[in-house]
Order: C-alpha cells, then structure tokens, then sequence
C-alpha cells in the first residue's frame, strides 16, 4: 500500500497551540513513519473487507439452491440485504468501542466474526434442514463484521492533519472500489469455477473445497493474516488538526484525555446534514443499481444473459471510474475546497437522471407472454444472480423479451434510448464518488479531533440502512408507475438535498476553523 502516499502525507505540519499542553509535540520521523504504516494497514483493512463481501456475490444463488432447494429468488433478496442489515446495526457499537480502547480491539473482534462468519458459510452443507437461515445468518454476521468501517474511518479522521485528512479518505474509498471491482471479477469466478461444482471433500473435517466454499475459505485466509498485520504493525496514534502528534491516548480514563484536547462544540446541525446526504447519496446509487438491470430488459428487449453481461460490464467500469475519480478529487479539493466539490457532485447526479426520464414518439417492444413476474424485488435479487451462472447450454433466446404487458406503464411510456442510458450511466457514476467521498471527508473535518468513533459509527448506519431501503423504493415505484415517475421522484430528492446543502454549506466547516485555531 505504499504507492498511495502522496505530497500531503509527505509535508506534515508542525509547531505549537499556545496554552495545549498535550499538543505541544513536535512529530518525529519515528512517529511520522509509524503513523502512515498504521494508515495503510487500514487501508488493506478495507480492501480486504471489500473482497470478502463481493468475492461470493456471483455464487450465492446457485449454492442457496444447492444447500435448500426450498430458497426462492425472494428469499435471496433477504440474503443479500442482511448484510447491510449487520452493518447498520453493528457501526455504531464498533465506533463507540473504539472510543474508549484500543482500536486493535474492536478492529480484531470485527475481522474474527468476519473469519467465523465465511466459516459458518463453508459449512452450510452440514445441517439437516433449515439451511438456507443458516446462509442468512452467516451474510448477516459478515455485515456484522464489516462494522469496523466506523473504527477504520474514526482512526483515519483521528491521525491525520486537516491537509492529509481528504487525500486518505480518498485512498480508503479507492481501496474500497478496488476490493469491490477485484472480488467478483471475471478472474476470480473463472478460476473458482473449474473447481467444479463437486469438488473434494476433506472427510476429517467435514469440508467440501468446491467452487461455492473456496471463494470465503480464501476471504477467511485473509482475515487472518489481515489481523496478524493489525497485531504487528498498527500503533495507536492521534494528531490534531495541523498535524501535531498527542503525547499520549489514554484509553482507561478518556473523559480525562477529551479534556486535554482543544475544545469546542460540533456543529449538530451540519452533523445531521451530513448525514442526510450521505444516506441520500448511497439510497441513489443503490437504487440505481438495482434499477438498471430490469431497466434495461424493458427497454431495449435484452435477455436476461445480454442483461447480466452488459451490466456487469458497466458496473465494473464505473468502479475503474470511481478509482479515477478518487485520484482526481485528491488534487481538485486543494483548489475548491470539498463543499464546492460536493455541491457539484449532487448536481452531476441530478443531470445524470433528469436525462434519463422518457421523451419521443419511440416505445419500448412489449412482452406479450404472462412472465408472472410481479416484482421488481425478485428479477433484482434473484433473476441477476440466475443469469450469471446460467449454463451456456441453456437456450435464453427462447425466453421471452421486453417490457412486460403486466406492467401497464410499458404501453404508454416512450422508450429511455440507448444513448440517453449510458450518458446517465458515465454521469452518475462521475457523481456519486464525489458525493461519497466529500461527505466522509466534511464529516471527519467538522468532527474535529475528538474521538470519532460514534459519529461514524452513525454515518455508516446511515449508508447502510439506504442500501437496504433505496431497491425497496425503486422497486415498487418502478414496477406500479413506470421510469418516469421513478426518476421524477429520484430527481426531485436531489433537488431537497441541493437544498439542504445550500442551507448548512457556510457551517460545512472543520471544527478548527470554526473556532479560529486553523485559517480555511
């Protein structure tokens, strides 16, 4: 992780607070080296965590039929959302343990139910009955485990200068895309499959090593030699916020150690518009995500193998554009600033879906044949993982094609063109990082230097909890009114949240800059 130091980790700011005792400490080399090796550890943290989750997104189905023949695509919809579910619930705990001990601690115990949680997925085989709960519990317990975000992004906040701090969130958020751009990717599900279905059994034990189980065996590796790591690299370190090392963090008496930090009351009104634009950002682009897919299969009549194919390909290109994204804001945020930059984010976002409502005398080709195909939820949850690991013998042209006559919609609505589409796609995918990024970033900075570990235990609860609702809303809005409705809607959210950004954007400032310590 080395390659992604950079200028701002390279020019830390020293000198003196007049009338701060503990923050009088000019940084030495062996701390400055320290500090940045404790920083990329969590950047790994991250990357890994990623992979871990996204590493099996493409096998669940097919190994949910295979453990209980009794799971439905509906079921699967459960499966997957229990994820988020874990994490939401578990950030905040996380956050406020690392408060108060060690970050070591909560950052193992995550990663340890992480490791037990692929454990439990590998043996999912074993029980008699009931299996697919057991699946449901082993997702839930991976989100659980993915808690340790808060603490990852807390430490992050807590050991950087307000210089470094945009330039390391960008790294995490970047090792973050790659986790999620490398874990599914063609390599790895091409190699996982000529395991083959069947695979070898090691009879001691009771483990089946086939193409289901490999791919949380690897992650559960992983998870192990990432907490070797944490063990023997990651030193508890605490900066302000222009870079000058704390003496000390005593953990078993911290009101004591909040006292010695320069004081100052955070903003809650710009804490809580933080969060809201946060959690809108994230029920945008998870809803977006959930859309395209029978998007696309209304509209220009794909097959559920053409669907899955070309969406993936999108999907993974705006990871990549993500990736560069990161890189970019990193050296614009020097310039503008990262309201400026987050405000044109939301904006970016709201062209990217105001191009996508439907215009023209062109209409979509209608599926005449009863699919019995009555939610959105299903073809999203179930019908995308079907098409991945559809047997090529399987004839997908004889299904068929279009916008279903079930949907009333279908008959009136113009058809969203080709080009419409993919301009909104490269739109929404420039946004979104933007928006995702600045959030974090203006967070951390109106936080300031006290310990963090709560309030991003919230945001990433907030994040969380849009994953969970974005696909439900679109899902239904989509199904009943048809894209134009859905995007009108969509539109007319990031229109209130531009709003709220107008209204809390001159309090969108770091905590240390609001009380004069640090000029803007």
């Amino acid at each position: 992780m080395a390659g992604l130091r950079n200028e701002s980790e390279q020019e830390p700011l020293l000198g003196d607070i007049p009338g701060s005792r503990e923050w009088d400490i000019l940084e030495t080399e062996e701390h400055y080296k320290s500090r940045w090796r404790s920083i990329r550890i969590l950047y790994l943290t991250m990357f890994l965590s990623s992979v871990g989750f996204s590493i099996v997104i493409l096998s669940i189905w097919p190994y949910l039929q295979k453990i209980d023949p009794t799971a439905d695509t509906s079921f699967l919809g459960w499966v997957i959302a229990s994820y988020s579910l874990g994490q939401m619930i578990a950030s905040p705990i996380f956050g406020l343990w690392s408060n108060y001990r060690p970050r070591k601690e909560p950052l193992i115990v995550s990663i340890l139910i992480s490791v037990a949680a692929n454990c439990l997925y590998a043996y999912l085989h074993i029980p008699a009955s009931h299996n697919k709960y057991y699946m449901l519990v082993a997702r839930g317990l991976l989100g659980i485990g993915a808690g340790n975000v808060a603490v990852v992004r807390s430490y992050t906040a807590g050991a950087t200068s307000l210089q470094e701090r945009t330039s390391s969130m960008a790294n995490i958020s970047m090792c973050q895309a790659l986790g999620f751009i490398l874990g599914p990717g063609r390599f790895f599900q091409t190699c996982f499959a000529f395991i083959g279905e069947k695979g070898v059994t090691w009879d001691v034990i009771k483990l089946q090593i086939n193409m289901y189980t490999t791919p949380v065996l690897l992650s559960a590796f992983l998870g192990i030699l990432n907490i070797i790591l944490i063990l023997a690299i990651l030193r508890e370190h605490h900066v302000d916020d222009s870079g000058r090392q704390c003496k000390s963090i005593n953990f078993e008496e911290a009101s004591t150690d909040e006292a010695q930090i320069p004081q100052g009351n955070i903003d809650q009104v710009a804490v809580v518009a933080i969060n809201v634009l946060f959690f809108v950002a994230l029920f945008i682009f998870a809803l977006f995500e959930t859309i395209i897919t029978p998007l696309t299969m209304d509209m220009y009549a794909w097959t559920q193998e053409q669907a899955v194919l070309y969406n993936g390909i999108i999907l993974a290109a705006l990871g990549v554009e993500a990736v560069v994204i990161f890189l970019g804001v990193k050296l614009l945020s020097k310039k503008i600033g990262e309201r400026a930059i987050l405000l044109g984010g939301l904006i970016v976002v709201w062209v990217g879906f105001f191009i996508l409502l439907p215009w023209g005398n062109q209409f979509p080709k209608i599926q005449w044949e009863d699919l019995h195909n009555n939610s959105i939820p299903n073809i999203t949850f179930g019908e995308i993982i079907i098409g991945l690991w559809k047997s090529p013998m399987e004839d997908d042209n004889e299904r068929p094609t279009g916008c279903s006559i079930e949907q009333a919609w279908c008959l009136y609505t113009p058809v969203i063109h080709l080009a419409q589409f993919l301009t909104s796609v490269v739109l929404i995918g420039l946004g979104y990082p933007v928006c995702n990024l600045m959030s974090y970033t203006l967070y951390s900075k109106i936080l300031g230097p006290k310990p963090q570990g709560v309030y991003m235990g919230w945001l990433t609860a907030s994040g969380s909890g849009a994953r969970i609702l974005g696909p439900m809303f679109i899902s239904q809005v989509y199904a009943h009114w048809g894209p134009r409705w859905a995007f009108s809607l969509v539109c007319g959210i990031i229109v209130l949240t531009i709003t709220l950004l107008g209204v809390v954007y001159k309090r969108l400032i770091a905590l240390s800059v609001r009380y004069g310590r640090i000029q803007e």
